[in-house]
Formats: structure tokens, sequence, C-alpha cells
């Protein structure tokens, strides 16, 4: 009766040291599952970022006051006749 159980505890042992110490080891899951959530986190903010950028685009595309805005602000427009006032 002693060398079944000395054989399961043995088995055991083996299990146990492959799952801590094997390839597939239960550290090396959990740093995968750490990478899996990090990976996760980064693709919604780029979801985010390209739902902003497709609604931008999309006003562009549709909009003159977009195009119109971003002229005034970024290259310095003026409609004929404005008078451009800059206040330091």
């Amino acid at each position: 009766m002693r060398w079944p159980t000395a054989l399961i505890a043995a088995l055991l042992l083996l299990v146990q040291a492959d799952l801590w110490l094997g390839k597939g080891n239960w550290p090396y899951v959990m740093g995968l599952d750490a990478q899996l959530d990090a990976q996760r986190d980064a693709n919604e903010q780029a979801r985010a970022r390209n739902a902003r950028v497709a609604a931008e685009v999309s006003d562009l595309k549709d909009g003159e006051e977009m195009v119109e805005d971003r002229a005034r602000a970024e290259l310095g427009m003026v409609r004929s006749g404005e008078i451009f006032v800059q206040v330091k």
C-alpha cells in the first residue's frame, strides 16, 4: 500500500514541477495576461483616436467652417474686408 501512495505523490510533484518550471509555466502565463491587458488598453486608446480623426476628416470633407477655422488659426488667413488685429 505504500508504493501506490509514493507513485501518486511523485506524479503529483512531476505535474506541479511542469506547471511551475515548464515551457508554459504559471509566471509566464501571468506575464502574458498582463501584456494582453496592456495591449487591450492601447487598442482602446487607438480606437478613440481613430474615431476623433475620422470625425475631423468628415468635417473637413463636408463642412466649410472647419476649413475656414483651420485656415484662420494655422495660416492666419482673413476674409476680404476684414482687419487682422493681434493682441499680446
